[in-house]
Parts: structure tokens; sequence; C-alpha cells
């Protein structure tokens, strides 16, 4: 038998989930810089985040989109992206973000695609990425992480592109799960990763990381 939510409570539910997903873009916004402005329309004083530009929401103007590539920011991401539950594409390609993937984008359990490629975003891979279970295409290339590569992330049984090339990653490459379809293009120019793991050889925890 369908859930029916009379019509008093779900006007109540929409605004605490538009307040809650607009607190959270809000945040994003106050810790980048916008030097072509295009987050002007991210009003806080408009309840729902729906209108602003560059976002898209789904039936129950909850948040499903964010398209920010080549935008021209710089400045950090926020852990107060995790909070945006429906989230199902997080496109920032091609800014000049910098400092670490905060590990609250493991929360985004709906998220199809992330793409952070080509910024300047530093630190290791969040193990927390394994959380996202429908994620399928995985871009981080273009920065300068560093570290391991996370071996949970294996565990993405949907992932069918992963790319992590260009950055300062260390340590064997992951061989089992979804890692094992992957080609070595996934990984090029990353000078101190030792090549793949071979289980039962070359062990994922030895090596100059």
């Amino acid at each position: 038998m369908a859930l029916r939510i009379p019509l008093h409570l779900f006007l109540l539910i929409v605004p605490i989930y538009a307040n809650l997903e607009g607190d959270a873009l809000y945040a994003l916004r106050r810790a980048v810089n916008d030097p072509e402005n295009v987050l002007q329309s991210w009003d806080p004083t408009l309840v729902d985040p729906c209108t602003w530009f560059h976002v898209t929401c789904d039936a129950q103007n909850r948040v499903t989109r964010l398209d920010l590539g080549n935008a021209k920011l710089s400045g950090k991401l926020v852990p107060e992206l995790g909070k945006l539950e429906r989230l199902q594409y997080l496109e920032l390609y091609m800014n000049k973000l910098m400092g670490l993937i905060p590990a609250e984008v493991g929360r985004l359990r709906s998220l199809v695609s992330l793409d952070l490629y080509n910024n300047n975003l530093t630190g290791s891979i969040p193990p927390s990425l394994s959380n996202l279970s429908n994620l399928k295409f995985l871009r981080l290339n273009g920065n300068r992480l560093s570290g391991r590569i996370p071996r949970e992330l294996t565990k993405l049984g949907n992932l069918k592109i992963l790319d992590v090339s260009n950055n300062d990653l260390c340590g064997t490459i992951p061989t089992s799960g979804s890692f094992s379809k992957l080609t070595e293009e996934s990984f090029m120019n990353n000078s101190r990763l030792e090549g793949p793991e071979l289980m039962g050889f070359v062990k994922y925890d030895v090596g100059g990381c």
C-alpha cells in the first residue's frame, strides 16, 4: 500500500529540504571566488534553490545536478556538499579549486557522475567515495592529488570510467572488483605509481608511498 503524505505535511517537508540544500549551496558560494558572477543568482533569501542558475532539481524540488564546469571558480570545496542527498551529477571540472576533496562527498549516495578534473585539488582521494554505489563516472585527473588509490574504490560495482591520471599518486594500483576492467590510461602520468597490484607478489601496502 502506497504511503500518502497529507498535503499540509508535504508543504512543510519541501521547504525544510530546500532550506538545507540552499544552505549547502550557499556555503559553497561563500567558499569560492566567482570572478564572472556565475553564482549571482544564488540568493540565500530565496527559499527554493531550484530557481538558481546552474542548479537542476527533480519533481520534489530536490537538487539533482550542479553544473559549474569551466566557470573560472577558485577557492575550496565545502563539507556541506554532503547534504545534497539527491544529487546525481556534481560537475566542477576545469576550475581553479584547491584544497582537499571533502570526505562528506561520500554521503552523496545518489551520485552518478563526479567530475572534479583539471583543478588544483590536493591531499588524498577519500576512501569514503566507496560509499557511492550508483557512481558510474569518477574523473579526478589533472589535479595534484597524492597518496594511494584507496582499495575501497574497487567496491564500486557500477563504475564505468575512472580517470586519476596526471596527479601525484603513489603505491600500487588495485586490480580487483571494478578495477579489473580499467585500462592503464586511467592511471597515466603518476610518476610514483608502481604499477598494478599482483596478488601474492606485489602487496598493496608496501613501497615508497
